[in-house]
C-alpha cells in the first residue's frame, strides 16, 4: 500500500536520503517557483523519478495537510529488523520504546527529538500505537529518514530481548520513587519506555523495568504531554554524556 509524503522540506529529504522508493511526486500547477521547487524537480529528474503537474483540484484530498503543493508518494517506510539492529557494531546504544503512544504528532515529535540526541533507534509496537505515516513523517520534519525505526509484534519479548543483549530498561512512570536525573545513563545500553498518552506503560512492560523514573511537577496538573516528557528525559542523557566527556558541543 503506498504512502505519500508532503511538504517541500520532507520531500526534499527524501529525495536526498535515497532510501525509499518513490513511485511518482506531483505538484500543483501554478506554484511559485523558488530554490526549494527547482531543487526537487532536478533532483527527480536526475534520479529518473516521475513528476508531473497537476490542477489545484486534484490536491482537495490531501486539505487536511500542509503540503505546500508537493505531494511524493512512497512504499511505507523501510523498518529496521531487531536481529539487524542488535548486530550493528557500537560500544553502547540508546533506544525509545514507545507503548502505546497513539497520537501521530507526537510520535514524529519522539523521534525527531531522538535523532536530534543521537539516539539510535525507535522500537514500537505494530498494534495500539501510532506507526509511520505521513503525519509522523511531517512531524519528525524528515527524522524518520535518520534512525532506525523498529516494528514489533510483541514489545515484552523485544524487552526481554534487549535485557539478553546487556540493555537496562528504564521506564517513565509518574509514580516512581526517583526523578528521571537520579539515573546515571553513562557507559551502558539502555532502552527508555515511554507509555501512551492516556494510560502510560502497560503493567507487563513495567514490570520488566530494571529502572523506574519520574519527572516531578511542581503543581497538581500532573498531564505533561509525552513527546515533551519524552524530550526532558532523552536530553538528560545528552547533559550527562556532555558533562562525563568533558566537551561542548
Amino acid at each position: 500500500m503506498e504512502n505519500f509524503i508532503f511538504g517541500k522540506n520532507n520531500v526534499i529529504e527524501l529525495l536526498k536520503k535515497n532510501d525509499r522508493n518513490i513511485s511518482k511526486i506531483i505538484l500543483m500547477k501554478g506554484l511559485k517557483p523558488d530554490n526549494k521547487l527547482e531543487e526537487i524537480i532536478s533532483i527527480a529528474k536526475t534520479r529518473g523519478i516521475i513528476f508531473q503537474f497537476i490542477p489545484k483540484e486534484k490536491f482537495t484530498q490531501f486539505k487536511e495537510y500542509a503540503h505546500q503543493g508537493v505531494i511524493a508518494y512512497v512504499s511505507p517506510v523501510k523498518y529496521t529488523e531487531f536481529d539487524c539492529f542488535l548486530k550493528k557494531d557500537k560500544e553502547y546504544k540508546k533506544v525509545i520504546i514507545t507503548d502505546g503512544v497513539e497520537d501521530p504528532h507526537n510520535l514524529g515529535s519522539i523521534i525527531r527529538t531522538a535523532v536530534c540526541a543521537g539516539f539510535d533507534a525507535v522500537i514500537f509496537p505494530s498494534r495500539r500505537n501510532a506507526t509511520i505515516n505521513a503525519t509522523v513523517e511531517k512531524s519528525s520534519q524528515g527524522a524518520v529518514n535518520h534512525i532506525d525505526l523498529i516494528m514489533v509484534n510483541s514489545l515484552s519479548s523485544i524487552v526481554d530481548k534487549l535485557k539478553d543483549n546487556n540493555f537496562w530498561i528504564i521506564a517513565t512512570d509518574i509514580n516512581a520513587k526517583d526523578n528521571y536525573y537520579d539515573i546515571n545513563y553513562c557507559n551502558m545500553n539502555f532502552a527508555i519506555i515511554m507509555g501512551s498518552e492516556e494510560h502510560g506503560i502497560s503493567s507487563t512492560i513495567l514490570k520488566k523495568a530494571d529502572f523506574r523514573i519520574k519527572i516531578p511537577i511542581m503543581t497538581e496538573f500532573d498531564s505533561l504531554n509525552v513527546a515533551n516528557a519524552a524530550s526532558i528525559v532523552i536530553y538528560e542523557t545528552v547533559k550527562q554524556t556532555i558533562q562525563k566527556s568533558g566537551n561542548g558541543v
